[in-house]
């Protein structure tokens, strides 16, 4: 199915590895030039640009620490050199999680978290914002914490529930210029980090959460993709200040 996104330009935060990654790749099939950013060296760095180069199109696979202000302006002025000053979609993705005992939680993992996952969020957009017109897309990764709530996980969901308000005021602050803003709330998603445990772990964790979705099974990353290119066209066109749930049900 064609979506109309061909020609179209994207910036993916975090999109070398886990959901980011199956966007990226969903975009590029989609015929859309993508530059994406990552945090640390890998071997995902340069698999991701092989992929890129043989699915073929303009794109951009660069390092860039979104926690430090000046480095999140740099990449943005990356964007507008490589994309010629037009951004059409925007894709906050990068996060950071941990998991600690509210009591034991540290000043510094707070302001961490709080910087990876919504500071950084909130200077892409601003830096963004002359390079987007009417049409124009942004979508947050959101998570269904917000909902759940998760025990170990304070701060973490505080970021992700201000996603949600951000998104609201962005929504309406900007929709005169015809420009959307919208999350994508994630369920469990199988990535490399799922992958990475010991094999029962693994098998605990896809069985305990699996039970609690309605479809019975975890998330793929080129699902949660399916929902951000839907949001990046056309289709999506009246859809703002809302959150998607790609979550399989869960309960």
């Amino acid at each position: 199915m064609d979506l109309g996104l061909r020609g179209k330009k994207a910036l993916v935060t975090g999109g070398t590895r886990g959901v980011g990654r199956g966007i990226v790749l969903a975009l590029a099939h989609a015929g859309v030039d993508v530059v994406t950013c990552y945090r640390s060296e890998s071997e995902h760095v340069a698999s991701l640009e092989r992929e890129l180069k043989e699915i073929g199109g303009d794109h951009l696979v660069v390092q860039a620490d979104l926690t430090q202000p000046v480095r999140v302006a740099r990449l943005l002025e990356q964007v507008r050199e490589t994309h010629g000053g037009v951004l059409d979609l925007v894709v906050n993705n990068a996060g950071a999680i941990s998991h600690i005992p509210y009591e034991q939680l540290s000043l510094d993992e707070w302001q961490r978290v709080l910087a990876t996952n919504l500071t950084a969020a909130h200077l892409v957009v601003q830096h963004a914002l002359p390079l987007l017109r009417a049409g124009s897309s942004v979508v947050s990764i959101g998570s269904k914490a917000v909902d759940a709530g998760i025990p170990l996980r304070s701060h973490y969901t505080a970021t992700k529930a201000a996603l949600v308000g951000l998104n609201r005021s962005l929504a309406k602050e900007f929709g005169p210029r015809g420009i959307r803003f919208n999350v994508v709330a994630l369920g469990v998603v199988e990535t490399e980090n799922l992958h990475a445990l010991p094999e029962a772990d693994r098998r605990l964790m896809i069985e305990r959460y699996s039970a609690k979705t309605a479809l019975g099974r975890l998330g793929l990353p080129e699902e949660v993709a399916g929902a951000v290119l839907w949001l990046a066209g056309d289709l999506s066109r009246y859809v703002t200040g809302s959150t998607v749930s790609v979550d399989g049900g869960i309960s």
